[in-house]
C-alpha cells in the first residue's frame, strides 16, 4: 500500500491543481472550437464563409482574453483587420493584430474606460459585411467599464466596492453592473449591429449562465431594474450607493429608462455565443489527475458558493468524516470541488476567498493527522494579492502559534495572506492565462503502509 502522508499530499495537491489549470488553458480552449479551412471558419458547430465579409474585428475583455486572442491570431492571421481588448494589469501579451489595454480589476478605473472607448470606436465601423469576434473571460465585467448616461466611473467604483464588501455573489454583482453600463447585458451586440457577432466565452461563473459571464455583453439580459433594487435592498445598500446610481435604478423601475436587451431583440439576432472553457472541465481534469496519483476521488460539486469561512467548515467536516468513518469514500481520498465563494469583509487585512477557506479550515482541523485542505483560483490571483490561494493541514495552527501567529485574529481581520506568508503556505502561480473560478481539494491519507 502506498504511503499518503501530509508531506506527500501537500505536494500532490499542487500537482492536481496544476492539472486542472492546464486543462482550461485559454489558447487551447479556443483552438478546440475554432479552425479555418480555406475561407471556411468553423466556430463550434457553425460555419462562416469569410469570403462574404470585408472585415474581421476582434474585441474582448477579461483576464484571459489576451491568450484567447493569441490563439485567434494563429488561426486567422492577417485576415484580422484590427482589434482591441481590455485585460487586468500584468496580464497582457504582445499580440500582432489586436491592441491590448491593461486596466483595473476588481474595481474599474479610467484605463478601463479608455479601453472600452477604443472598442466602441471599432464597433462603430462595423456593418453588414463585418464579422466581430468577441473574446470574453473571467474578470471581463470590471475590466470593461462604460458608465451609462448620467453616471461617472466613480459612481460605478463606489457601487462595486460596496457590493464586494457586503458579500454579494457574482450573479448579483453583474446584474447591477449591467444596468449601470452601456455595453454589458447585450449592449456590445447592440453597438455592433448590424454586424455578425461571434462571442467566445471562458466561463468563471457557477453553472455557466451566459448572461452573467462578464455581465453578458452579447447575451440577452434576464435581470431587470427591479432585480437590481431587490439586490440593494437585500444587502441594505439602497441608501449607501451613490445618488446617481439609485436615481437611475429607480427611474428604470418606473419605466423611464429603456431596459437592457431581452430575448428576441433584433440587435441579438446575428450573434453566436459559445462557451469554450468552464470550471467543470478544470474539475474533471483534477479528478483524473488525483485518480492517476492513487486517490479514491469524489467530485463534490462545481457549484460551491457561500461565505468562504463557512464553506471551509463544511470541507473540514468532510475531511473528519472520511478520516473517522471512511465515508463517503475511503482514504487515501481526494474530494474535489469547484465554484466561487465570497468573503464578507469585516477587517482591514489582505487576502481572498481561496486563502480564507484554508485559514478557516485550519482552525477546524487543528491536531488532525493526515488531512490537507487546498483552495486556489484558476487565474492565479486571489483577491488583491499575488497568490492563487493557500494550503493548510492539521499542523498549520501549531506551526503558526510557534511563530506567534493567531489564526482567529487573522481570520477576524480578513488577513489570511499575512497568516500564510510566514508559513510559506501561499500558492504562487503567477498569471495562468485562464480563469474558470476556483478549485478546492479535501485530502485524507494514511501515514503508513
Amino acid at each position: 500500500m502506498r504511503v499518503f502522508d501530509v508531506s506527500v499530499m501537500r505536494a500532490q495537491a499542487r500537482e492536481i491543481f496544476d492539472a486542472a489549470v492546464k486543462a482550461v488553458d485559454a489558447e487551447q480552449c479556443v483552438r478546440q472550437f475554432v479552425s479555418l479551412k480555406g475561407d471556411q471558419l468553423r466556430v463550434g458547430d457553425q460555419q462562416y464563409d469569410l469570403g462574404t465579409y470585408r472585415r474581421i474585428l476582434v474585441v474582448g475583455t477579461g483576464k484571459a482574453s489576451p491568450q484567447m486572442g493569441a490563439a485567434l491570431e494563429d488561426v486567422l492571421g492577417e485576415r484580422i483587420s484590427g482589434g482591441s481588448m481590455n485585460t487586468k494589469y500584468d496580464h497582457a501579451l504582445p499580440l500582432k493584430r489586436i491592441d491590448v489595454v491593461e486596466c483595473g480589476h476588481p474595481v474599474p478605473d479610467e484605463a478601463g474606460v479608455a479601453g472600452v472607448a477604443r472598442m466602441v470606436r471599432l464597433l462603430k465601423e462595423a456593418d453588414e459585411k463585418t464579422l466581430v469576434i468577441c473574446l470574453i473571460s473571467g474578470g471581463g465585467s470590471a475590466l470593461a467599464p462604460a458608465p451609462a448616461e448620467g453616471l461617472t466611473l466613480t459612481d460605478k467604483q463606489e457601487t462595486t466596492s460596496l457590493l464586494l464588501a457586503c458579500g454579494a455573489n457574482i450573479v448579483e454583482l453583474n446584474a447591477i453592473r449591467k444596468h449601470l453600463s452601456r455595453l454589458k447585458g447585450g449592449g456590445l451586440a447592440r453597438a455592433a449591429f448590424p454586424a455578425t457577432v461571434v462571442a467566445l466565452m471562458l466561463s468563471d461563473v457557477i453553472g455557466d449562465p451566459m448572461d452573467v459571464i462578464a455581465s453578458g455583453p452579447t447575451v440577452p439580459d434576464t435581470a431587470t431594474f427591479q432585480t437590481c433594487m431587490d439586490i440593494l435592498d437585500k444587502y441594505d445598500l439602497v441608501v449607501q450607493v451613490p445618488e446617481r446610481v439609485r436615481s437611475r435604478l429607480e427611474a428604470g423601475v418606473a419605466g423611464q429608462i429603456e431596459d437592457t436587451p431581452k430575448p428576441g431583440d433584433v440587435a441579438l439576432s446575428k450573434v453566436q455565443n459559445l462557451i469554450v472553457g468552464s470550471n467543470g472541465l478544470a474539475v474533471a481534469a483534477a479528478n483524473e489527475k488525483a485518480k492517476a496519483l492513487g486517490y479514491h476521488t469524489l467530485v463534490l460539486s462545481t457549484r460551491i458558493e457561500g461565505e468562504a469561512r463557512e464553506v471551509a467548515c463544511v470541507y473540514a467536516g468532510i475531511a473528519k468524516e472520511i478520516a473517522t468513518s471512511r465515508q463517503p469514500i475511503a482514504p487515501p481520498a481526494c474530494v474535489i470541488a469547484g465554484g466561487e465563494t465570497t468573503v464578507l469583509v469585516r477587517g482591514k487585512g489582505k487576502g481572498g476567498r481561496n486563502q480564507e477557506i484554508p485559514l478557516s479550515g485550519a482552525i477546524q482541523l487543528a491536531g488532525w493527522d493526515n488531512v490537507v485542505l487546498f483552495s486556489g483560483g484558476t487565474d492565479g490571483t486571489d483577491g488583491p494579492t499575488d497568490a492563487a490561494g493557500a494550503v493548510a493541514d492539521g499542523q498549520t495552527i501549531a506551526r503558526a502559534e510557534a511563530l506567534g501567529l493567531s489564526a482567529i485574529a487573522h481570520l477576524k481581520n480578513n488577513d489570511a495572506y499575512h497568516f500564510f506568508k510566514p508559513l510559506d503556505d501561499l500558492i504562487i502561480t503567477g498569471a495562468t492565462g485562464t480563469n474558470v473560478a476556483d478549485v478546492a481539494l479535501v485530502m485524507v491519507g494514511n501515514a503508513s503502509a
